[in-house]
């Protein structure tokens, strides 16, 4: 165990923060030295950078960015490893009365930022491809190699970030994602497409790897009576925000900039979110385990977190086997989510083209779906929080089934308007309400020493349909609108069994509480 730090502003990052901020300074410096072709080619009036050969500045950078991602990474790492294993407890949490003050409202404000900027990288995909491709003059097929690697990151980074989080801290793995979030930027400035694809697969792993910290790190610092609302509220407010700053950006920058510009939002909201790591807590458990007395009397003043006691270790035998049988069922309703959300949907604007609607009304459907998005994360966070999060979630996997079943309905019924809207509203109102509440539920439902590795499982898992549908689309294996919603009834259904047969209540109740029981 290491001394306590005794200073009063205590490092973000520990005994090696000065290599840390090196590493910062070497990324950043790297990545300014790429805008000089980037300028020039704006000069041109063409935006182009094709095939152009690396001047001696962006190579200089890129050498710049190989050293300091490195650096930054092992400065941010603690010196030493908590020693805790999966069996590991919550002993820290703030009283159940515990208002929310200022300090809460910084914590919700940056991460709420960080998922914003999560979303927004990969959302911008579909605006770059298209200026992507006519500019490596490349065909589609080729093109979409570039969402399939990024998907790809999402879920390996899911999975590692988990693991980092659980292993290393809380804060750490969220810096350690900002690192990645700046030094990809310069996917912006990549004269091969090749280049393009190394680095839209290091921002995928950066943006999968943040989702599930963030809401680990929201289960344990915020109290237990608003805890469940705000990881709701939290979570769809960030991707909502996410698609939206997308496509703001898009419509603000791509027409005078070129797509280029797109990826190099990575570099100041980055930044940004380097400069405001100071209101984000670390875990408390890991405080006290690296003997950070220090920062741990903070987070009682701060966040009203005191020692609660001993940890509720609970019995092995059962409490492993219940984990394993709720593991099951979330990961099925993350991969049967992921299907709907990045197969059916995806197909659901083209199917109705061919159906005979025009083209306006299924452009409208994406537009409609975004306008859906808030209010059903309203619905979903007072449903989660005050009824019961369990059924919230069960209730949304079975509005999602009732879509589908509308969507295997012969297209001569589906004519009839009202129908195919009912249809269409199930389907988006379903996903956006059980992605909403999913990753929330799962962060609530493990104990200390495995949560943010659950988390990041089921998380990967909701980008793995991704993944696969783009490889089903790759190999020209793409099913019709109704075929798709028949083979996803079975596993949807199965979704909301498993959840209601595996899944607890975590309404109202202290992470400890559910660690007992």
């Amino acid at each position: 165990m290491t001394a306590s730090v005794s200073v009063d502003r205590p490092s973000i990052v520990g005994e090696r923060a000065p290599w840390f901020w090196a590493g910062c300074v070497a990324i950043s410096v790297g990545v300014l030295l790429h805008l000089p072709m980037l300028a020039h080619a704006h000069a041109m009036g063409h935006n182009s950078m094709s095939h152009m050969p690396m001047d001696g500045w962006m190579m200089l950078g890129m050498a710049l960015i190989f050293i300091g991602v490195p650096l930054a990474c092992w400065g941010a790492l603690p010196r030493h490893r908590a020693p805790h294993d999966s069996a590991a407890a919550t002993g820290y949490e703030a009283r159940d009365d515990t208002p929310l003050n200022r300090w809460h409202a910084g914590v919700l404000l940056v991460l709420t930022l960080g998922l914003v900027i999560d979303v927004m990288k990969p959302a911008t995909l579909g605006f770059v491809l298209p200026g992507l491709a006519r500019e490596y003059g490349i065909e589609r097929s080729t093109a979409a190699l570039l969402p399939l690697v990024a998907l790809i990151g999402t879920t390996v980074g899911s999975l590692l970030w988990g693991w980092l989080a659980d292993v290393y801290g809380r804060r750490v793995s969220i810096l350690l994602s900002t690192i990645l979030f700046v030094s990809t930027s310069i996917c912006g400035a990549m004269p091969a497409f090749e280049w393009n694809l190394l680095m839209c697969f290091l921002m995928g792993s950066s943006a999968g790897g943040m989702l599930p910290v963030v809401y680990t790190l929201l289960a344990e610092v915020m109290p237990p009576r608003h805890r469940s609302w705000i990881l709701v509220f939290v979570g769809g407010t960030g991707l909502v925000g996410g698609y939206l700053a997308a496509s703001a950006a898009a419509h603000t920058f791509e027409p005078i900039y070129g797509w280029r510009s797109l990826w190099l939002q990575g570099f100041p909201s980055g930044l940004l979110l380097l400069a405001l790591a100071r209101l984000i807590p670390e875990s408390p458990r890991f405080l006290a385990e690296q003997g950070r007395m220090v920062e741990l009397k903070q987070m009682e003043h701060r966040f009203g977190i005191v020692p609660r006691g001993a940890p509720g270790v609970e019995s092995t035998g059962s409490g492993d086997l219940r984990h394993r049988r709720l593991t099951v069922a979330l990961t099925v309703a993350a991969l049967s989510w992921s299907f709907v959300n990045f197969g059916l949907l995806l197909w659901l604007p083209s199917d109705l083209q061919a159906r005979g609607y025009s083209a306006e009304l299924a452009s409208g459907i994406i537009a409609s779906s975004a306008v859906l998005a808030l209010p059903t994360v309203m619905l979903a966070a007072f449903f989660y929080s005050r009824w019961s999060s369990k059924w919230t979630l069960v209730g949304t996997a079975l509005l999602t089934f009732v879509g589908l079943v509308g969507a295997v309905l012969p297209a001569q019924v589906l004519t009839w308007p009202p129908l195919l809207i009912a249809v269409i509203a199930c389907l988006i109102v379903g996903t956006n309400g059980m992605i909403a509440v999913l990753l929330p539920y799962t962060a609530e439902s493990y104990p200390l020493g495995i949560r943010a590795r659950a988390t990041g499982l089921v998380a990967g898992s909701s980008k793995f349909g991704g993944v696969a549908v783009q490889l089903f689309a790759l190999a020209g294996l793409i099913p019709t609108l109704s075929g798709a919603a028949l083979g996803l009834l079975a596993p949807m259904a199965a979704s909301a069994g498993l959840i209601g047969w595996a899944g607890r209540e975590t309404c109202g109740r202290s992470l400890r509480e559910l660690e007992r029981s």
